[in-house]
């Protein structure tokens, strides 16, 4: 589906963009500008950005990011705490 390697490996930290587009995102805002690891590299898939608009499938690798609580929800978060999401390569940045 995609011919580059995956820019990002399980165990790397990485920080989410922070941006506000117009239209579809499946990167939520609360875990935007926020450090993270990539638990895992789940493949290439179809972009849902660009898909939803009609402006093609736009393939991207798709990477499972673990933040901390306290990175998402503040210091007064469980420290025991994590949160996953699902991440597509253009939502993240090396941190």
């Amino acid at each position: 589906m995609i011919s580059t390697p995956a820019r990002f490996k399980a165990g790397q930290r990485v920080r989410t963009r922070n941006f506000d587009p117009t239209g579809h995102t499946r990167l939520p805002r609360y875990a935007r500008d926020k450090v993270g690891l990539v638990e895992a590299v789940q493949g290439s898939f179809v972009l849902p950005d660009t898909n939803a608009h009609a402006r093609g499938e736009n393939p991207e690798w798709l990477y499972t990011v673990v933040f901390g609580a306290a990175e998402i929800w503040g210091e007064s978060a469980d420290p025991t705490q994590t949160m996953s999401i699902d991440a597509w390569e253009s939502y993240l940045d090396p941190a």
